[in-house]
């Protein structure tokens, strides 16, 4: 499931977008991927609503992928040195217990 940004996310629309963000991830499954592909206005907030939807999936041990992002959205996360945080990351993994044999205690 990925969640669709709306053709405009700019601060005016930033607390109502960040309120649907809990929803999403919890209804991600491994990857919270999120689909920009629609938007057409947007501003810092969008940069600060992604973050925190990275931030949100990261937490909850979820990927997190940002899809169809406009040119301008990256240059953006470029101007403020976040473009690295708004790259896909892989989702976390709990490692598994270690099958190997414990030695008894000295």
């Amino acid at each position: 499931m990925s969640l669709q940004l709306p053709a405009t996310a700019t601060l005016d629309h930033a607390a109502a977008l960040a309120e649907t963000l809990p929803v999403a991830v919890a209804e991600a499954g491994d990857t919270l991927r999120i689909d920009a592909s629609a938007l057409q206005a947007y501003d810092t907030s969008t940069i600060a609503l992604l973050m925190q939807a990275r931030r949100l999936a990261s937490a909850a041990g979820r990927g997190f992928e940002l899809l169809g992002a406009p040119a301008k959205l990256t240059q953006l996360a470029q101007l403020y040195g976040v473009d690295e945080l708004l790259a896909p990351c892989p989702p976390s993994e709990t490692p598994a217990p270690s099958s190997a044999p414990r030695s008894p205690p000295v």
